[in-house]
């Protein structure tokens, strides 16, 4: 199985950084990528939604939901025990480990696409879910005993803040246009949607190759940490995916969603939740390490995971 072409933007995007070169992408230009693609996943699955009845996604949104709390919950005392790292710090790197990254997803959709692997397109929804369970998990572990943490602005950054706004916004658009409604709409978000991810992946490259140099302080644990961790985060979504019937595709996002670390919605939250944790420690370690580990390496694993277990009900 060769690369999904998009994630090679990625890493011409990492050489471009490493080797200081000039090239930039515009922040408005960024910023119209981003809403591009919260947008185009949202519809993508409000359409599929809509297809599906809402009442049987009760049980395995509290299931997905449960385990996924489960994640920042084991990191932290591993980051504080192990990696001896402050309550600060290691609460604000779990809630980022715990989260999810939108990017990752994408890459993942567009590779099952290439492979012509059907998904349930409800797994939107369980995208949406699970950014913000961790997010509050996090500051509650970096905050005991310290004080109270300013719930309302965090709740505010967290419910209406970019990525869920749009995120949300599209899915429910999705759901209510139905995929008749949305079809005059296909060229733009769905035709369009490798290539602006594509784009997209170039600046995280130039933004990763950035980070790497704030993982000096904690080395080889860090490093470590930033891998493995996904690694087991998917080897639960793998099984609870096979557990609850997933498919293949659906399985394999799941296990993909619980691998991934968020660099967009938990910095946004830590920063005002967390301000004495270090940034450059978790978005380093999220994007630097994480992010093109799985867009390289983890996602075609987390594929053979899911066709491997499926292959016993076979």
């Amino acid at each position: 199985m060769q690369f999904e072409p998009v994630v090679l933007f990625f890493l011409l995007g990492v050489f471009a950084g490493l080797v200081r070169s000039d090239l930039k992408i515009p922040g408005s230009i960024y910023e119209a990528l981003s809403i591009f693609l919260l947008l185009a996943i949202g519809l993508q699955g409000g359409v599929k939604l809509a297809e599906f009845p809402l009442v049987q996604l009760l049980v395995p949104a509290l299931l997905i939901l449960a385990v996924g709390a489960l994640i920042p919950l084991l990191a932290f005392p591993v980051l504080r025990l192990l990696g001896r790292m402050t309550r600060a710090d290691s609460g604000s790197i779990a809630a980022h480990y715990g989260s999810v990254s939108v990017v990752t997803f994408s890459v993942a959709v567009a590779l099952l696409m290439q492979e012509d692997i059907d998904f349930e397109g409800y797994m939107i929804v369980f995208l949406v879910l699970l950014e913000i369970p961790a997010l509050v998990i996090g500051v509650v572990l970096a905050r005991s005993g310290s004080g109270s943490a300013q719930w309302g602005r965090l709740a505010h950054e967290v419910l209406f803040g970019k990525s869920i706004l749009l995120l949300a916004g599209g899915l429910v658009i999705g759901f209510v246009a139905g995929a008749e409604g949305i079809k005059p709409l296909d060229i733009l978000f769905f035709d369009l949607f490798k290539g602006i991810l594509a784009l997209f992946l170039l600046e995280m490259g130039l933004v990763a190759a950035g980070r790497i140099a704030g993982l000096r302080s904690y080395g080889v644990f860090l490093v470590s940490f930033a891998i493995l961790t996904p690694l087991l985060s998917a080897i639960l979504g793998t099984l609870l995916g096979w557990m609850l019937g997933l498919s293949v595709g659906g399985t394999m996002l799941l296990a993909t969603l619980y691998a991934s670390a968020s660099y967009i919605a938990a910095p946004a939250a830590m920063r005002i939740a967390v301000p004495k944790a270090n940034p450059a420690l978790s978005i380093g370690a999220a994007l630097g390490i994480t992010f093109p580990f799985n867009i390289f390496l983890g996602i075609p694993i987390y594929l053979w995971m899911a066709q491997f277990i499926h292959s016993f009900g076979a």
